[in-house]
């Protein structure tokens, strides 16, 4: 059940957060499924269109507003490529 003690923890820090939307919880959760089926990287290594199909966003713009927010909110550290063909790193903090 360690698996989900970062959800829970995220959900805690959340709670008084009016700046976080559903969207950027199907996100979060979406790259903590990622991490945890990669066998708990830290960082790890995704493209984009990656965690919008976990999280069932299609839209790049919204994805990328809401990975830019948790990053600036302190909830993770984004590191982008700007590649096609290399992928960004997520860290969790």
């Amino acid at each position: 059940m360690h698996e989900l003690n970062p959800l829970t923890e995220f959900f805690l820090s959340i709670k008084n957060d009016g700046r976080i939307s559903i969207t950027h919880i199907a996100i979060y959760a979406a790259i903590l499924d990622f991490r945890i089926k990669s066998g708990f990287d830290n960082p790890i290594q995704v493209f984009s269109y990656q965690i919008m199909e976990i999280a069932k966003i299609s839209a790049g713009a919204t994805y990328r507003k809401c990975i830019k927010d948790l990053s600036e909110f302190g909830y993770i550290r984004y590191v982008p490529s700007f590649k096609n063909n290399q992928a960004s790193k997520i860290y969790f903090v």
